[in-house]
């Protein structure tokens, strides 16, 4: 578990990130010195977010799933790739940076669901705690814990939306062959573009 400051370091270094290759098309350099759960391998993704007619909208959303880099190096690239490379949206520009809150997930390493029944998958998932990582073949898709908070969905939808997010039919997880995978995050956002952040999950049973 971090602590809220290192939370608060890792959303100030991503908006780093995105205001240094906004302001001269360089990539941030890693610190040299942070404390050594940064340093650690972790999965982690960031979240842009911006306020269209008085609600947060989703404005770019990327990440690195698998503890493969060292928390602040995939921190950096993650940012990055939430800002120009979501395929969803036009790379952010300089007028709109102002305007997008950032967030940090850093994830639990995926824990893959073993069942006898795909059935019995909804009964391990637990809506609040868990992100879900769906994979078949070379397909993959994965969703954050807060998405299922944040629309509502319970464990069927979760899976099911999951499965669309890997290019699947949503209720490719009834038919075997596929990987489940459940994961934690913990959460930390600014409250208001480049203002307070706060943690709003803490990557564990609460």
């Amino acid at each position: 578990m971090l602590t809220l400051e290192q939370g608060r370091f890792l959303v100030r270094l991503a908006r780093q990130a995105i205001a240094t290759a906004l302001e001269t098309g360089q990539v941030l350099s890693p610190p040299a010195d942070v404390p050594e759960p940064l340093r650690e391998q972790r999965g982690v993704f960031v979240t842009l977010r911006q306020r269209v007619a008085g609600e947060k909208m989703l404005r770019g959303c990327i990440g690195i799933a698998l503890p493969i880099k060292p928390l602040v190096e995939a921190t950096i690239e993650a940012a990055l790739n939430a800002a120009f490379r979501d395929p969803r949206f036009p790379p952010l520009t300089g007028e709109e940076f102002p305007h997008v809150t950032v967030e940090v997930s850093v994830l639990t390493p995926p824990q893959l669901l073993q069942v006898s029944d795909p059935r019995e998958y909804p009964a391990h998932i637990r809506i609040g705690r868990d992100g879900l990582l769906v994979e078949a073949d070379w397909q993959r898709g994965l969703l954050l814990p807060q998405v299922a908070v944040e629309h509502g969905f319970d464990a069927v939808t979760f899976l099911e939306q999951t499965c669309l997010k890997a290019g699947l039919p949503k209720d490719a997880w009834r038919k075997g062959g596929i990987q489940v995978f459940t994961f934690q995050a913990q959460v930390f956002e600014e409250t208001e573009p480049d203002g307070e952040v706060v943690e709003v999950m803490k990557g564990g049973d609460e």
